[in-house]
């Protein structure tokens, strides 16, 4: 099945992402279901938007010690088909502040360590 592509080449939330997410240690991305999807090798952890009805949010896995407050969070949302493996959703707005994309990035660096494999954090950790 095809999936509408939910970006436009360009985007200035996707290439903000991709700044985020392709600095960590063997990561690449990959267009999947319509959208960017972030990996660790094989392993996604993370993606630029949740489906058409939110475009603009960052799918993550989260620290499972910090899951419970994301999910008292208003903020923060149960994704369709990841949700149920623990992953969590949080909008983004458009015009979002820097202080809003430090906290995205730190998100995106515990769902980074999430999936990685110990070789991968070592480089990360600046112990290789």
């Amino acid at each position: 099945m095809d999936h509408p592509e939910l970006f436009e080449n360009g985007d200035p939330f996707v290439e903000r992402m991709r700044a985020i997410c392709l600095r960590f240690p063997d990561a690449v991305e990959v267009q999947t279901w319509g959208r960017p999807t972030f990996r660790a090798g094989k392993k996604v952890f993370a993606l630029a938007g949740s489906g058409l009805a939110r475009p603009y949010s960052l799918v993550f896995k989260p620290d499972p010690d910090e899951a419970k407050a994301f999910h008292e969070d208003p903020r923060f949302f149960v994704p369709k088909y990841w949700g149920a493996s623990g992953w969590l959703g949080i909008d983004i707005d458009q015009a979002a502040d820097d202080a809003t994309w430090k906290e995205v990035a730190e998100l995106i660096e515990t769902s980074y360590r999430q999936v990685a494999l110990k070789r991968q954090l070592a480089v990360l950790d600046g112990v290789m």
